[in-house]
């Protein structure tokens, strides 16, 4: 055991599949590969949110997917990004405590649920990420979906009335849209967005944010999203749960019109609005009209200054955003109200 020098290694010894998934700012996939390189500090946490990487890792024996278990683990990174060494062997060092016993048996496929019991780096996602992450991790066991699944999948094909939602549940809509690729999924998804009531439509949108729509999907969702903004009588929980919807779509002019718009809209002075934006649509930022729009707004915003100030050091947390958003803050032209919320975040001093 004492060989084993980081959890790549001591998760490949148990003998048992898994993968790994960020839950920070939405939840998807990236590969073991990735996280060795990031564990090893050849490269940075691709997520970083709240200047922690917040990891979730399904672990299963492939002969007996009952013997499974799901650590959600929330770790510090330094300035750069970087897993901090330290707590990564903290880490280590912990599970093989926890897990030692279970690794007298190499290649047994299962590492204990508890492993994790007593560490200060787990953490509890909330039921929307839960949601979520279970939908991923039945499909990439090959389990069967959760029992809400068909009766999500009745509701979406139009099978009812469309008012008939109340009885939908989450994780019946988060099993149907990360298996949209699977069967007619995806079209029953398409056809339904235009039909939507507000309220199920609203909550696919906080799914639809942790998968990569096709482009039919999405074309329906950007016209959906342009008719409510053109209207302009939606709520602002509406308008924040579209921009989430809309942020893991490909980049391309239309997205970035769209998030543009919103931002130009008085939406923009919502907290809810501007977080979403923020907290999803960071790549859309890097555009400097957009940011530059963004962050007018939030310095004006009814996130007040508290708001401005922790978003920003979120944001200044990525490292293709930090250079942009200091470029932007020696701007000439900004406006009065950004070079006084600047000043709060940073001193008069800030130049």
């Amino acid at each position: 055991m004492s060989e084993i020098s980081s959890l790549t290694e001591l998760l490949r010894q148990s003998g048992g599949q898994f993968r790994f998934f960020d839950m920070g700012r939405r939840v998807q996939k990236f590969s073991v590969e990735q996280f060795e390189k990031i564990e090893n500090q050849q490269t940075p946490y691709p997520y970083p949110y709240l200047q922690h990487a917040w990891v979730a890792l399904m672990v299963w024996n492939p002969k007996n997917k009952e013997q499974g278990a799901a650590w959600f683990l929330k770790l510090p990174l330094d300035e750069q990004g970087f897993l901090i060494q330290a707590v990564r062997d903290d880490l280590l060092s912990r599970l093989l405590k926890n897990a030692g016993g279970v690794l007298k048996h190499e290649q047994s496929g299962e590492i204990p649920e508890d492993a994790l019991k007593d560490n200060p780096f787990s953490f509890k996602p909330d039921q929307e990420k839960m949601a979520l992450f279970h939908a991923y991790s039945t499909l990439t066991s090959n389990e069967p979906a959760s029992q809400y699944f068909e009766h999500a999948q009745q509701y979406f094909s139009g099978q009812g009335s469309w008012d008939d939602w109340q009885s939908l549940g989450f994780q019946g809509i988060a099993d149907l849209t990360v298996r949209h690729e699977k069967g007619n999924n995806n079209k029953i998804l398409t056809t339904a967005i235009p039909l939507l009531p507000d309220v199920p439509f609203e909550v696919l949108c906080t799914c639809l944010e942790s998968i990569q729509p096709d482009h039919k999907l999405y074309d329906a969702l950007c016209l959906r999203a342009e008719q409510s903004l053109e209207r302009g009588t939606a709520s602002a929980n509406h308008i924040a749960a579209l921009t989430r919807g809309l942020s893991n779509g490909k980049n391309s002019p239309r997205k970035q019109a769209l998030i543009h718009s919103i931002l130009e809209s008085d939406y923009a002075l919502e907290p809810e609005v501007i977080i979403s934006i923020a907290t999803r649509c960071h790549e859309s930022l890097q555009e400097i009209s957009t940011l530059n729009l963004f962050l007018e707004k939030l310095a004006i915003g009814k996130a007040g200054q508290s708001g401005f100030s922790r978003i920003l050091s979120d944001l200044m947390f990525m490292p293709a955003l930090r250079a942009l958003i200091l470029m932007q803050f020696r701007n000439e032209d900004r406006s009065e109200a950004l070079t006084q919320a600047i000043g709060e975040m940073f001193g008069s001093s800030f130049n």
